[in-house]
């Protein structure tokens, strides 16, 4: 079976990351991986990251985060279970390395939504992983986003957009850059990476391993 292809994606929060991520989960369609017994599998998951943050009013356990304590988010560390992990703003965040590696043996390309400190742990550790960063088309409009969204106070909106330029300056770090002006044009934008990645030499070639040693045979 074809190993599934991991992604990072970064920006800054009120870029538009989650809207694009959610909207492409439910657009791209599934594939067959092209084995001696093909099966239907989804075409890529967005990983769900454990965090120690509150869980909000609309959000479930699970599906939007795995929520734990502090306790037990250390335990995990301890123990060496993430992938990658960080503090931000005070909540600490992981990734799950065995669900991610498990989702990857299926066959699934698997969506790391994280900030470029995660990025680069995760690039270190697998340096096959392939890297999106979102901008916005500027400063006013993460601003108005960060506003609308309803969901932070003030103070840690002026937090936000403090943190936001480091962590747009990080961009350069990443192999793909899209500007989330307009949200159709940055999904299809999406969209286009992960087709050109699956499209590329070395996947088909071991995907196509036999049509091609046929097509060459003399």
């Amino acid at each position: 079976m074809l190993q599934g292809i991991l992604y990072i994606i970064s920006a800054p929060s009120g870029t538009g990351k989650s809207s694009l991520l959610q909207t492409l989960l439910k657009t791209v369609p599934s594939q067959d991986n092209n084995d001696n017994n093909p099966i239907k599998v989804p075409s890529l998951q967005l990983s769900v990251s454990y965090t120690t943050r509150t869980k909000r009013p609309a959000e479930k356990d699970g599906e939007d985060y795995f929520f734990i304590s502090k306790k037990e988010f250390y335990k995990m560390i301890n123990e060496g279970e993430f992938l990658e992990w960080a503090n931000v703003f005070g909540y600490y965040y992981g990734t799950s390395r065995k669900i991610v590696e498990n989702k990857l043996s299926l066959g699934i390309d698997v969506f790391l939504d994280i900030d470029w400190q995660g990025g680069k742990k995760v690039r270190s550790n697998k340096p096959a992983t392939r890297s999106i960063f979102i901008l916005p088309p500027s400063k006013k409009a993460l601003n108005c986003r960060l506003q609308n969204r309803a969901q932070d106070s003030e103070e840690v909106i002026k937090k936000r957009m403090a943190q936001a330029i480091t962590e747009m300056s990080h961009f350069v770090e990443y192999d793909y850059l899209i500007i989330n002006d307009q949200f159709e044009q940055a999904l299809l934008d999406l969209k286009m990476i992960i087709y050109a990645e699956r499209l590329c030499l070395g996947r088909q070639k071991q995907q196509y391993n036999d049509l091609i040693n046929q097509l060459l045979e003399n």
